[in-house]
Parts: structure tokens; sequence; C-alpha cells
């Protein structure tokens, strides 16, 4: 009766602590969501996600985790067999098998299985990444050393440029090597197919929280695309080294309702005029001087204020 009474005690005490734990994890998770879209201090894990693209990215990722944690255990627990009951003072004098056919057959198939059972999967999100579902409106995203350029074709072909805002004119609540001075805005809730290119080197447009990575190349035209569940405002930055500043081309992308994204386009459409004659005044890219190193001579962007 002791016997059992600790036994419940012991199960009642571990169901507690699994609660809890969970609940701890669920309270995280819903701060992250509730304050997301940007790198984090000792983060452990992927941004939180704002589109069905990078929903699917992570079950997929946290699919990947239990099947090679499964497998390092069965691994592990093989090794500690094998070393507790051949070692030389319990097994001293070792067998002369060689081969064993179910043994290699198992070792074979079972494999080939899981990796069917992982790529099956994979091709599915491969193609549900590559394939855009009747986009409602269209960015271009340029890349130059370094700085990026925003168009939208479906508005009048408006047009403007994304800087790093430097350390010195940062505001109070400002994010160091984060912001920038004109951020991409778009409509949430909206299937946005995304052009990418690039004019000088290689670029890489990436923002975490929408599973977007894509290439910006000299002469070449990416496709991605990405329809944001809710507003809110998110990071990225280049990840493929482009030059001395490639540390200095971070990406802001803010999402708000489409009654929002009508007023802000009615006052970007003003803010960025271009001239009758498609000029607009010259500005030099607000790039940062990296820390003992010469400061490199910037690239021009056109700014059409």
């Amino acid at each position: 009766m002791v016997r059992l009474t600790s036994l419940l005690t012991i199960k009642t005490t571990a169901r507690a602590l699994l609660m809890l734990a969970l609940g701890v994890i669920d309270i995280a998770a819903l701060t992250a969501v509730a304050d997301a879209a940007e790198p984090r201090p000792w983060q452990i894990g992927m941004q939180p996600p704002a589109t069905e693209v990078m929903d699917r990215l992570s079950a997929f990722h946290f699919a990947l985790l239990i099947i090679i944690f499964v497998i390092a255990t069965f691994v592990l627990a093989l090794l500690v067999v094998a070393m507790w009951r051949f070692n030389h003072q319990r097994h001293p004098v070792p067998t002369r098998t060689s081969h064993n056919t179910v043994i290699e057959m198992l070792w074979t198939v079972v494999p080939v299985m899981i990796l069917v059972g992982i790529a099956i999967p994979s091709f599915k999100l491969m193609y549900f990444m590559d394939r855009v579902p009747n986009p409602e409106m269209t960015i271009k995203v340029t890349g130059h050393q370094w700085y990026w350029s925003y168009e939208y074709p479906d508005q009048d072909g408006l047009t403007f440029d994304s800087n790093l805002i430097p350390d010195a004119e940062l505001k109070p609540g400002q994010k160091r090597l984060l912001d920038v001075d004109n951020p991409l805005v778009v409509p949430a809730d909206t299937t946005i197919r995304v052009l990418i290119t690039g004019t000088d080197v290689i670029h890489s447009w990436f923002v975490p929280s929408f599973g977007v990575q894509e290439y910006a190349i000299v002469g070449r035209l990416n496709e991605s695309w990405m329809k944001i569940d809710h507003e809110g405002t998110y990071y990225g930055q280049c990840n493929q080294i482009c030059g001395v500043n490639h540390a200095f081309m971070p990406v802001k992308v803010e999402a708000v309702t489409k009654d929002a994204f009508q007023h802000w386009l009615a006052d970007a459409k003003k803010k960025f005029a271009r001239g009758d004659d498609g000029s607009g005044a010259l500005r030099v890219a607000a790039v940062p001087e990296p820390p003992d190193a010469a400061h490199p001579a910037h690239g021009q962007s056109r700014s059409r204020e």
C-alpha cells in the first residue's frame, strides 16, 4: 500500500511538472508572437512565423528534430548496450560472427524508408513555396551595395530606396542595424508576389518570419511570395556576403491593414513623386563606416522625393 501511494505521488508530481513546463512554453510562445519578428538576445529557435509558408517550415523543422532525436537515442542505446555486454571483462573471447542477413537488410531498408518519409513532405513544401497562388499585388526588390530599392509596379511604378539609419541618427525606440529610413509597407492578409533582382553583386533578401529568402542576382529576376497573417513590423537582413558593408543591409517590412495601406500609398506617391523627365534627387546611401576600416565609396541611390 505504501509503495502504491508512493507511486501515485510520483506520477502526480511528474504530471504537475509536465503541465507547468507546457504552461511556460505556451506563455513564452504567446509573448514571442505578440512581440515578434526580430532577433532576440540569446534566442533559441526560429522567429515566430507570420506566414503560412513559415508555419509549414517550422512544422517540418520540428518534425525533423523528432526524427533526429529518435535516431540519435536509438544509436546511443546500441552503443551503451554494446559497451556494457561486450566489454573485455564480460566478453573476453570476441565472437567470430561477421554477417547477419536480417540485420543487414534492416539497416539498409529502414534508412531508405526514413529518407523517403522525409523527402515526400519536403518536396510538397518546396512546391508550395515556389508556386505563387494568384497574387493580389507585386513588389519588386532590387539589391545594391549596400541598400535596397522597392518598387510597386501596380501603383504607377512607385519606387524608393531603403537605407540603414546610422547609429548617430537613431531615435529612441529604433533598433540598431535593423531600422531603416524607408521601410517596405505592405497590406496584411494579401497574397504578394515578390520579384528580386540586383544591380552589382549577389545579395539575398531574407525575412525569417516570412520564410522568404531569395537571391538578388544581376540580370536575373527571381520570384517568391508571401501572405502576412497579421499586422506588425518584421525585420530581416541581406544574408549573402556582398562586400565590406554587407552587415549594414537590413530589411524592414511593415504590414498594415488594407485601409491603412491605401492611406500610406497616397502619402508615398507624393513623397516619392518623380519628375516629368523621370529624374529624382540624388542621395548618398546611408551606410555607416565599418570599424577599423577605411570608409568606402558609397553607391548612390535614386530617391524620388
